[in-house]
């Protein structure tokens, strides 16, 4: 989507900063716009984060794969996302949103679609591990996008609304893979189909994503100030176009000039304690999140199903993702963001344990749909609570470097649960999760900040510098 050229005078407003008027502006066309085309990529990086999870059961007896190997499959991607996430948003605040999000996709695309051909093990091992370096960085440089463009007091509610187009993905790859993985169409294996039709969709996505135009939050800052004149101004005319009044912007919200801050700006005395804080939180919620895509279908096996039922189960419990992230949009913006991230994942804590250690098909898809439900709510909070604890100029720095350290541990553990789960059971592999979900609640708890309707341009930003 490319936003016109203004052409209407501007009001008497206009030399207030950039940030400034775009927290000012009613919702318009481009907001709902760039939300969707947003949305639609944040699908294939949840498509992507729980293929090789849901089809796991699948590819280790076809690729004669041992526990380590299937370890390693299952963390390769992960380690790759570790790299992309650290890398690209670093990339994101130094030449901008746009161009970031054009390689990560196009990385993804490529690798995901060449691992379809993978003639073994290894080399599926390798393509995973690519395809990981271009869709690691997906959330954090969604996470900063939207952050950058939607007003402050609608911030967390529009990121909600993304990322439940997302989790459309995850029920997504779990009814693709019920339906695929026992057919061979063509005499072409059902799991490969999977990962062609993920290369090909994030295609249409990279195509789609040439339009958007660039934050102008960031641009402003860069100096480039015709530019994000320029953008901001046609949204104000959008807006009254559409029959809208635009109240005058906050004179407060005023960021300086800043190109970027350094990497070590995350650990000056004025952001070390919500840096403290949320690598903590993002090394534990993985136990919690991922933890469930990665060893759901392996614990129902465990239990005795057979791989058809499990993905059937499985595919029931997936429908709770985009369902619990539907439920986080009237509520995001009412409750104070580290209290939703706490509140959630002690939830996740009590629903997995119950998950673990029931025997029941019912009880299972019960508690396995509580679960994914309350874990979107967290999900949602959790990334929007992420990226609007840091201004413009490091956001998409910092988001990447604590989605970095989630792709580390998410990469990891496979070697740390897998072997619980053989030798002590669903039961106690679950009890770790809810160990780790009970110190992420304490984390936030103890730490965290408020930040619930909070300009995206804190004043702090030159006491970093």
């Amino acid at each position: 989507m490319t936003v016109a050229r203004n052409t209407t005078p501007p009001d008497r407003a206009a030399d207030a900063s950039v940030a400034a008027r775009l927290d000012r502006l009613p919702i318009t066309r481009t907001h709902l716009v760039v939300t969707v085309v947003i949305g639609l990529g944040l699908f294939f990086d949840a498509y992507e984060n729980f293929l090789a999870a849901t089809i796991s059961a699948v590819l280790k007896a076809e690729l004669s794969l041992s526990q380590n190997g299937l370890s390693l499959l299952l963390g390769s991607a992960f380690v790759g996302q570790f790299l992309g996430a650290l890398l690209m948003g670093r990339l994101a605040d130094r030449v901008g949103r746009k161009p970031a999000f054009m390689v990560n996709l196009a990385i993804y695309s490529l690798f995901s679609l060449l691992g379809a051909f993978s003639p073994n093990a290894a080399f599926l091992v390798v393509t995973r591990f690519f395809a990981g370096i271009g869709i690691g960085a997906e959330y954090a440089l969604a996470d900063s996008y939207l952050s950058d463009l939607m007003p402050s007091r609608v911030r967390g509610r529009f990121i909600s609304w993304a990322y439940t187009l997302s989790f459309l993905g995850v029920p997504a790859v779990g009814l693709l893979a019920r339906w695929l993985v026992p057919l061979s169409p063509g005499g072409i294996a059902g799991w490969r189909i999977l990962f062609v039709l993920g290369a090909l969709g994030s295609f249409v996505i990279w195509v789609v994503r040439r339009r958007l135009p660039e934050s102008a939050r960031w641009l402003e800052l860069q100096g480039r100030q015709q530019e994000a004149e320029t953008l901001v101004a046609a949204m104000e005319d959008e807006a009254r176009a559409a029959g809208h009044s635009l109240a005058d912007p906050d004179p407060t919200v005023r960021p300086r000039r800043v190109a970027s801050l350094p990497v070590s700006s995350l650990f000056h005395r004025t952001y070390v304690r919500r840096t403290s804080m949320l690598w903590i939180l993002s090394a534990l919620e993985v136990f919690g999140y991922y933890g469930f895509g990665t060893l759901a279908p392996l614990v129902l096996t465990g239990k005795g199903f057979d791989v058809v039922e499990a993905l059937g189960f499985v595919a029931a419990t997936y429908a709770g993702y985009p369902i619990g992230s539907l439920l986080a949009v009237p509520i995001v913006e009412r409750l104070e963001r580290k209290w939703l991230v706490a509140g959630s994942a002690l939830l996740m804590a009590v629903f997995g344990v119950g998950f673990g250690l029931t025997e029941t098909p019912a009880l299972i898809v019960v508690f396995g749909l509580a679960y994914t439900m309350v874990s979107n709510v967290f999900s949602n909070a959790y990334h929007v609570y992420l990226s609007e604890s840091y201004p413009t100029p490091i956001r998409a720095t910092a988001a990447g470097a604590a989605y970095s350290l989630s792709k580390i541990v998410t990469g990891a553990m496979p070697f740390v649960l897998l072997p619980v789960l053989t030798d002590r059971g669903a039961g106690t592999v679950f009890g770790v999760v809810a160990s780790a979900m009970a110190l992420l609640a304490l984390d936030v708890a103890i730490l965290g900040g408020r930040s619930t309707g909070r300009s995206a341009d804190a004043a702090d930003i030159a006491a970093a510098r």
